[in-house]
């Protein structure tokens, strides 16, 4: 395997993260299970995305792109890790569509945020 390809797996595990922590977060919190509501995970979780929608607006290539991308110069081959993790993760759509998803994404996180809160914090006194 390839450094190119340990980036790129990052790269997906943290798109998992943002992606499929909504849902387990709905779920969680409709099978009344507390992790959910964990502070660390849920403000991660929120600046997580709100990391994806700064690049975005910002014009700003993804660290990790851009990494990956400096490594694949190097490399000639392309492996099968590289070809399917990049068919799940990249889309031919112009940039203002993926701002428009990622800023939809965003609020829709937002707005659970607001209606499942994170646990409060607890006083040391």
């Amino acid at each position: 395997m390839s450094s190119a390809d340990l980036v790129l797996i990052v790269h997906f595990c943290y798109v998992v993260f943002v992606v499929g922590s909504l849902p387990v977060i709905w779920l969680g919190a409709w099978l009344k299970c507390t992790f959910v509501r964990n502070r660390w995970f849920r403000y991660l979780h929120l600046a997580a995305i709100l990391w994806v929608v700064a690049e975005s607006l910002l014009g700003v290539v993804c660290p990790l792109t851009a990494w990956e991308n400096s490594l694949r110069q190097v490399e000639t081959n392309h492996s099968f890790i590289q070809q399917w993790l990049h068919k799940i993760m990249f889309y031919t759509l112009p940039e203002g569509v993926l701002t428009v998803i990622y800023i939809l994404f965003a609020g829709l996180v937002a707005v659970t945020f607001k209606s499942i809160p994170p646990a409060p914090r607890r006083n040391l006194d």
